[in-house]
């Protein structure tokens, strides 16, 4: 078992696993993109996308087909009253990409379709914005972003225990609905709350991808 937090080593223990058929990684395997430099101008970047170069940007992401409650929050976002722009990544999904896309906002906003370039906007961005899936959390984390998400009765199973984590690492913020996200948004981005979650952020090493290879290889000679 290879297991990405202490949580996951302690659940495979009490299921009566022997601790030398356990290993434990920094995290979660990520691709290798999310460890490369970015070699551009994070300003001049934004401003391609029609965004201000200066102002904090929120990156909403919900997997590879979108999700409604993307429109939701860019109604709420886009019209707010806090200084802020947002860049929403809704996938194959084109029909929301074409709501959002004719949503009138005061705050700018920019509607990406599918990509592969996520390390890029998430490079661009300030925080995240999206489901407490154990990947987008993972590479937000690595790319040195705070997190918002939403954990309530809906929330599966299997993802509950990553907004705790988010919670016990005060790595960002965890909402039971996201029609609260304008109060969510503004407090996260005081700025020395926002100075403050980065740096924490920051500490979360993830050499996972790394780590793993090694894992395999000792595996491999003890048999």
């Amino acid at each position: 078992f290879i297991c990405g937090t202490t949580r996951a080593v302690e659940q495979a223990l009490s299921l009566g696993h022997s601790r030398e058929r356990i290993f434990q990684t920094s995290g979660m395997i990520l691709k290798p993109e999310f460890y490369e430099p970015i070699q551009v101008n994070r300003n001049e970047e934004r401003a391609k996308l029609g965004l201000a170069p200066d102002t904090p940007t929120g990156l909403i992401l919900f997997g590879g087909q979108g999700s409604n409650v993307m429109y939701s929050i860019a109604k709420l976002l886009g019209n707010a009253q806090a200084k802020l722009q947002l860049i929403l990544i809704c996938g194959r999904n084109e029909s929301l990409a074409e709501r959002i896309r004719s949503l009138p906002t005061k705050n700018k906003i920019h509607v990406e379709g599918f990509t592969d370039k996520i390390p890029r906007f998430m490079y661009l961005s300030d925080f995240l914005i999206g489901k407490p899936g154990p990947g987008s959390i993972s590479e937000a984390v690595q790319m040195k972003l705070p997190v918002i998400i939403e954990r309530n009765a809906w929330t599966l199973p299997q993802e509950r225990y990553n907004a705790q984590w988010i919670e016990e690492n005060k790595l960002g913020m965890v909402l039971k609905n996201f029609n609260h996200i304008e109060r969510a948004v503004n407090e996260l981005l005081e700025p020395q709350n926002l100075e403050e979650t980065k740096l924490r952020v920051s500490a979360i090493q993830n050499r996972a991808v790394f780590e793993i290879p090694e894992i395999l290889e000792r595996i491999l000679q003890s048999r």
